[in-house]
């Protein structure tokens, strides 16, 4: 019997009309996209509003004190003596302690889970870091002004005796050799409450150097691998210069928490009004904090010239937010790894 060819009949190319494709908007698609425009543009009416609110608010102090309220170091409304000079300068200082303090811990911390933490571990100590993020702010106030300060203050004296020969190591008026030094010269500081600080920042930080961490071209780290890298040699070549990105941004962002940190500093420090560097010296104060403490009570000048604070310290943390927010976005992008 002869052999019946069961092949599907071939179809000329040039005879099929190639698949039209729609790009025209369905209904769904179009109240997404209006949606997350609204929602988008009300972010920066919010914040745009902030910024009026409390610019306007701020006229009628810059109008009476004019740039010296940016030099003045005392607080004193009751001699209408009245000034941020010191605590932008605590401000800084607490915000730096807790930076250096922050920033190996979220390094480190960040290179383990990513490329040393076994897999089934690893969901955990994710898990872990963001409970810390969540924990709220007082409870790292009440543990660092119960539990650690007592602690940080022998470090305090630690560090002098042996560093006090750099001036942001020294404590006025204190001798770390007497036979009974004064422990109350060393606690309530800026160091003491960076302390606290960078225990509230270091997750936020761990957690955006770990996602830019785990983006690393898989391709690149079995590379050096390969050529016989160690495990050490391949995240020093690949992983770190890919993630460099991410280390400076969430390092920023960190640092724009810890500028604006206001309950554990409040718990911790001694209000002082004095430009100081000593960061183990007891007393000094923050942005933040003078708001906390002195809104209550405020008259109508006090109260315009603590929002004129307030607003100081809006920009800067909006400028320093605005930045880490770019720099981690062009390292999750990969614009800033280097081929």
């Amino acid at each position: 019997m002869p052999a019946h060819d069961t092949a599907a009949p071939r179809t000329d190319p040039a005879s099929v009309r190639p698949r039209a494709l729609s790009r025209k908007a369905t209904g769904a698609d179009a109240v997404f996209e209006h949606g997350a425009r609204l929602v988008g543009a009300s972010v920066l009416v919010v914040t745009g509003g902030v910024a009026l609110f409390l610019g306007w608010q701020s006229v009628p102090t810059l109008q009476r004190y004019g740039l010296g309220f940016f030099t003045t170091q005392e607080w004193s409304p009751e001699t209408d003596t009245i000034g941020i000079a010191a605590v932008l300068t605590g401000t800084l200082t607490v915000a730096a302690v807790a930076m250096v303090i922050a920033f190996p811990l979220a390094l480190l911390t960040a290179l383990f889970i990513a490329e040393y933490a076994p897999a089934r571990a690893r969901a955990t100590l994710v898990a872990l870091v963001d409970l810390m993020a969540a924990v709220p702010s007082i409870i790292y106030g009440l543990w660092g002004g119960r539990l650690i300060m007592p602690y940080a203050g022998e470090l305090a004296l630690f560090l002098q005796k042996h560093l006090g020969w750099i001036p942001v190591f020294d404590v006025r008026g204190s001798d770390p050799n007497a036979a009974v030094p004064d422990a109350t010269r060393y606690v309530a500081s800026a160091f003491c409450a960076g302390i606290a600080v960078s225990m509230m920042v270091m997750p936020m930080a761990c957690a955006v150097m770990r996602q830019v961490f785990s983006q690393t071209p898989p391709g690149e780290k079995e590379a050096a691998l390969a050529l016989g890298a160690t495990r050490w040699g391949m995240i020093s070549a690949v992983v770190l210069p890919f993630g460099r990105g991410g280390i400076i941004g969430g390092t920023m962002l960190a640092l724009g928490r810890a500028l604006g940190e206001t309950i554990a500093v409040v718990l911790i420090v001694s209000p002082a009004f004095e430009i100081k560097w000593n960061v183990l010296e007891i007393g000094t104060e923050t942005v933040s904090a003078l708001i906390a403490g002195r809104f209550g009570d405020a008259s109508t000048g006090q109260l315009s010239a603590l929002l004129t604070a307030g607003f100081v310290l809006f920009l800067i943390t909006l400028v320093v937010n605005t930045l880490a927010a770019i720099i981690v976005n062009r390292s999750r992008s990969g614009a800033g790894a280097e081929a």
